[in-house]
């Protein structure tokens, strides 16, 4: 894969380390908009990147690559994927794809059109721990309770609170908890279980109405899935998936997960053993994985990109922006539900 930057900013930094000894992916350029050329410099030295670039469409036009790497503020991302889709060139874009459900299906249809592919850079779906719990779910038996919490108090919070807007609170950037960080346990749930049947969002909304923290609910045929995101107070985060033979619990953060536990009824046993409280406990089999040391959380998914790309995976490739899709419809009408309004709407 010969790959494109777009942008220079904290998750393009994160982005360049994670690639950088993947053998598959050769980087080749790099786009800052030019009161940003200093920090395209340094990346471009820090990385070898050959060629930077103050224009896109130049970038798009003249630079040795088949793929680009959008890492911009939300709301920019429809726009920077569509132009580059039109060159032919295909795109990894970073969460959330895009603003609306409107525009994700604009810019899939014009990849099918085009012949390139559209992948959203969402890190739990190629993590090992992830893997490892979509193998387990079958343990449970029938589904009963899911329960997800993201929540890390934000850097850029205490700004927010002085009257002071950034990007990840600014609804006319298409900011906010539920796009920025309670997406991640959506995104778990619905890539573990499917798409629900009812989505709803119930926010903690700022003073210019963007939602700071809040609580997305998932109605599934015969159980619900409660998933809370927080960037205005901090707690534990973990994901619990319940079944009627035992449960699954991930542990930590859903894009950082640290391992995973599952216990469920022994076969073997199903008379159960007495209990101190004069019933009878059921005998369960407990097994734990470990998450196994990454060079960073992006590693995998990028090593993922270059193998669909450069292999022309179909398959893997539609799987992917089908995902997004799903997620993305839900995203907008939990948004819009909420009564929380983007500068695109």
């Amino acid at each position: 894969m010969k790959l494109g930057i777009i942008g220079t900013g904290k998750i393009v930094n994160e982005a360049l380390f994670a690639m950088e000894d993947i053998a598959d992916i050769e980087i080749n350029a790099i786009y800052a908009r030019p009161h940003s050329r200093e920090k395209g410099v340094s990346l471009a030295e820090k990385y070898s990147i050959k060629e930077i670039y103050t224009e896109y469409d130049e970038l798009l036009d003249k630079a040795d690559i088949d793929t680009v790497y959008i890492g911009l503020v939300n709301s920019a991302h429809y726009e920077y994927a569509r132009r580059a889709v039109e060159s032919g060139i295909n795109v990894i874009l970073e969460k959330p794809f895009t603003s609306t459900l409107k525009e994700a299906r604009d810019l899939i249809d014009a990849a099918r059109e085009h012949g390139v592919y559209v992948l959203e850079a969402i890190t739990i779906l190629y993590g090992p721990v992830y893997n490892w719990v979509s193998q387990k779910l079958t343990y449970l038996s029938k589904l009963k309770i899911v329960q997800s919490n993201y929540s890390q108090y934000s850097s850029r919070y205490d700004k927010y609170l002085a009257g002071k807007i950034e990007p990840a609170f600014d609804p006319e950037l298409s900011g906010g908890a539920l796009y920025d960080i309670n997406l991640y346990n959506i995104y778990m749930v619905v890539g573990l279980l499917g798409e629900p049947v009812k989505a709803a969002y119930y926010p903690n909304l700022g003073y210019n109405g963007i939602d700071t923290s809040g609580i997305e609910i998932l109605q599934y045929d015969g159980y619900t899935a409660t998933l809370t995101g927080a960037k205005d107070s901090d707690s534990p985060s973990h994901t619990i998936i319940q079944g009627e033979k035992g449960y699954i619990k991930i542990l930590g953060k859903p894009n950082v997960p640290e391992g995973a536990v599952i216990e469920y009824a022994d076969p073997e046993h199903p008379e159960g053993i007495p209990s101190i409280s004069g019933g009878r406990d059921r005998v369960m089999i407990r097994e734990e994985f470990t998450a196994p040391e990454l060079k960073h959380r992006m590693t995998p998914e990028f090593e993922a990109f270059a193998d669909i790309i450069d292999n022309r995976n179909e398959k893997a490739a539609t799987e992917c922006m089908e995902n997004s899709l799903r997620v993305m419809n839900i995203l907008e009408s939990s948004r819009k539900g909420a009564g929380i309004k983007f500068g695109v709407d």
